[in-house]
């Protein structure tokens, strides 16, 4: 089972709520926090798992999912969207565009923790 997991956000809170709920669990997170240079942190980090926010400064997440769904290296990388745009045109836009999983915020611990686990266990 993969272990690493690139969580993409750029609120503080969630950042250090997602890492320690993961790193409790086992996971080796590395975090990122801007659109703009988002895939060159998924090339640098090769994750097995990427937690995305859709709103970033300099790029949407749905962008940075294009890319990654893109690249032959990174495209088959479960992609776990959070976010706090709960309507249902955007978990579309999500699902088009590649999404493994799209989860809204305010988020449970558990909930989380499950989809991660969910989304890298074969």
């Amino acid at each position: 089972m993969g272990n690493k997991v690139l969580l993409i956000e750029d609120e503080p809170n969630i950042i250090e709520a997602v890492s320690f709920i993961l790193s409790r669990d086992g996971w080796e997170v590395k975090t990122h926090s801007n659109g703009h240079d988002a895939m060159q942190a998924v090339r640098e980090r090769a994750p097995d798992l990427i937690i995305l926010d859709v709103m970033l400064p300099g790029k949407s997440g749905f962008d940075i999912l294009q890319e990654i769904r893109g690249d032959t290296e990174f495209a088959d990388t479960p992609v776990l969207m959070l976010t706090a745009r709960g309507q249902s045109k955007d978990r579309e836009m999500a699902e088009r565009a590649g999404a493994s999983q799209y989860m809204t915020k305010p988020f449970s611990n558990a909930d989380v923790l499950a989809a991660v686990r969910a989304l890298v266990t074969p």
